[in-house]
C-alpha cells in the first residue's frame, strides 16, 4: 500500500486531499505544520511527502531541506498557488521531486502520486540489497540468499563446519554446488591447508584413477615419473568431487575403501598414506536413484551421504535473484573499473519473470555482460517479455553466446590481448580463437592498456 504523508496549514486541504487518496488504496498521513510532518520521517522510511510550500514557521522548501537531511533520496512534491511558478522551479532546482499548481486535476494528483511511490520502492529495494551484500562481504566465498532453503543451507554448513563429516551436494548444473564446498572449506578450522577440485566427469576414465591417487614412476605405460594424487595433494583440507556421478563403477569401489580406511594407496606402490581430509561430493543427479538402477554403488553412496545439502534452483527462489545480481554487478564493475548502473524497473522485472534454466551461473554471466556492454544489449533477450519456459527455450542459444563472449573478453582483458597466452588459458587453437574474436568483433588492440 502506497504511503503518503501530506503537510499543509490548512486542515480543509489536509483532509480533502487524505480522502482523495484514501479512496485510491493509499495510507495517508496528515501534519499541518513542518515540525509535526519531521516526526514521522525517518532514514528509509517508506512513503512520500506532498506539502505545501507556503506555510508560517517552516515553509515547504526548508521541510524539504530537513527531510533530505534524513534521507536524500525520500520524493518531496510541492503544493504552489496560482503564480507561483517561478518559486516551484526553485523548488525543483534544491530537490523537489515534482509539484502541483492549485488547483489540481485528481489525475494528475494519483499519476504523480504513483511514480513517486514506485520511485521510493525501488530506491529502498536497491538500498536493502546493497545493504545484504554487504553484509555478506566478509573475506572468502559467500552464501547469498534470504529463501528459507538458503538459510538452512548456511545454517548446515555453519554447524558441521568443523567436524570431519563427508558431505553430498545436491544441485541442478550452475546452482554453485563449487561455491558451498569452498564456502565450507574456508569457514572451517581446514581454512589454511589446500581445497582440492576435481570434475570427475571431465577426466578420461584412463586417467581418473592417477588424478585421485598418484603413481609411482613406471606404474604404467606413459608414467615416467612419480605423481601426488588429488587425495593426497589435498591432505590436510579438503577434497571436492564434483560430478561423482560419473566416477567410473570400478572406481567407486577403490573410492569406498579410501572413505572409510582414510588412507590412500597410489598406483604402483605398497605403502598407504594416511589421510586427514574432508570430501565432499557433488551431483546433479539422484544418486540413490542412480544406485537403484544399479548405475551408481550404494554402499558409496551411503558413505558418502553423511550430511546432504541441497541448492535450490534459481527459478525457487526469485526473490534472492535481485540480491544476487547486485553481488554480480558490484564484483563485475570492481573488476573491470567500470561504474555500477542501477537497474530499471524493466530490466528487474526481467530477472525476476525468467526461468533461469543456467541458475547462478548464467545470473553471473548476464552481470558480467551488464557492465561491459550495457543494459540494453544485455538484456535484449529478456525484455522481449517472452513467458519463463519460452524464454529458457528459446534464449538458451544466447545464453551460451553471450557467456562465450563474457569469458573471452575476460581473458583477453586479463592477458593485455597477448593471445598466446589466452590461447593457453582457454585451451584453444590459433585458428578458433581468431574466429571466435572476429564472431564477436574483438580486436586485441583494444585490450593492451586495461588494468
Amino acid at each position: 500500500m502506497t504511503l503518503v504523508l501530506i503537510v499543509d496549514d490548512e486542515e480543509s486541504v489536509c483532509r480533502a486531499l487524505a480522502q482523495t487518496l484514501e479512496i485510491e488504496d493509499c495510507d495517508v498521513l496528515t501534519a499541518t505544520n513542518g515540525r509535526d510532518a519531521l516526526r514521522y520521517i525517518e532514514h528509509s522510511w517508506p512513503g512520500i511527502v506532498i506539502t505545501d510550500i507556503n506555510m508560517p514557521g517552516m515553509d515547504g522548501i526548508e521541510l524539504m531541506k530537513e527531510i533530505h537531511a534524513i534521507d536524500q533520496d525520500l520524493p518531496v512534491t510541492m503544493l504552489t498557488g496560482h503564480g507561483d511558478i517561478s518559486v516551484a522551479v526553485d523548488a525543483m532546482r534544491a530537490g523537489a521531486y515534482d509539484f502541483l499548481e492549485k488547483p489540481f486535476p485528481t489525475d494528475q494528483l494519483l499519476e504523480i502520486v504513483q511514480r513517486a511511490s514506485e520511485k521510493r520502492g525501488l530506491t529502498l529495494e536497491n538500498r536493502e540489497l546493497r545493504q545484504e551484500v554487504e553484509a555478506q562481504s566478509r573475506p572468502g566465498p559467500r552464501i547469498i540468499g534470504k529463501h528459507p532453503e538458503m538459510k538452512k543451507l548456511r545454517g548446515t554448513l555453519d554447524h558441521i563446519k568443523d567436524t570431519p563429516a563427508d558431505v553430498l551436494i545436491h544441485g541442478e548444473t550452475g546452482c554453485g554446488k563449487e561455491l558451498v564446498a569452498r564456502y565450507l572449506h574456508a569457514h572451517s578450522q581446514r581454512h589454511e591447508e589446500p581445497f582440492v577440485a576435481i570434475n570427475c566427469g571431465a577426466i578420461p576414465e584412463s586417467l581418473i584413477e592417477s588424478e585421485l591417487f598418484g603413481h609411482h614412476a613406471g606404474a604404467f605405460t606413459g608414467a615416467g615419473k612419480k605423481r601426488v594424487g588429488k587425495f593426497q595433494h589435498a591432505n590436510g583440507g579438503t577434497l571436492f568431487l564434483d560430478e561423482i556421478e560419473s566416477m567410473p563403477m570400478v572406481l567407486q569401489i577403490k573410492m569406498l575403501r579410501v572413505l572409510e580406511e582414510r588412507k590412500v594407496e597410489p598406483l604402483g606402490g605398497n605403502e598407504q598414506i594416511p589421510l586427514d581430509i574432508r570430501v565432499v561430493a557433488a551431483t546433479k543427479t539422484d544418486l540413490k536413484e542412480l544406485s537403484e538402477r544399479g548405475e551408481f554403488r550404494l554402499d558409496l553412496y551411503y558413505r558418502l551421504n553423511v550430511v546432504q545439502v541441497y541448492i535450490p534452483p534459481l527459478r525457487e527462489r526469485r526473490d534472492d535473484i535481485p540480491l544476487l545480481f547486485e553481488h554480480f554487478l558490484w564484483a563485475a564493475s570492481n573488476r573491470y573499473g567500470s561504474e555500477m548502473k542501477p537497474l530499471t524497473s524493466g530490466q528487474r522485472q526481467a530477472l525476476l519473470s525468467h526461468d533461469w534454466p543456467g541458475n547462478v551461473r548464467e545470473l553471473r554471466n548476464l552481470a558480467e555482460c551488464f557492465v561491459l556492454l550495457g543494459g540494453d544489449r544485455a538484456f535484449e533477450s529478456l525484455l522481449r517479455g517472452e513467458g519463463a519456459a519460452e524464454s529458457s527455450r528459446v534464449s538458451l542459444a544466447e545464453q551460451v553466446a553471450r557467456y562465450e563472449e563474457t569469458l573471452l573478453r575476460e581473458v583477453l582483458t586479463r592477458h593485455q590481448g597477448r593471445l598466446k597466452e589466452v590461447q593457453e588459458e582457454m585451451m584453444l587453437g590459433r585458428k578458433t580463437l581468431y574466429e571466435k574474436m572476429k564472431k564477436y568483433g574483438l580486436d586485441k588492440q583494444a585490450f593492451k592498456h586495461i588494468d
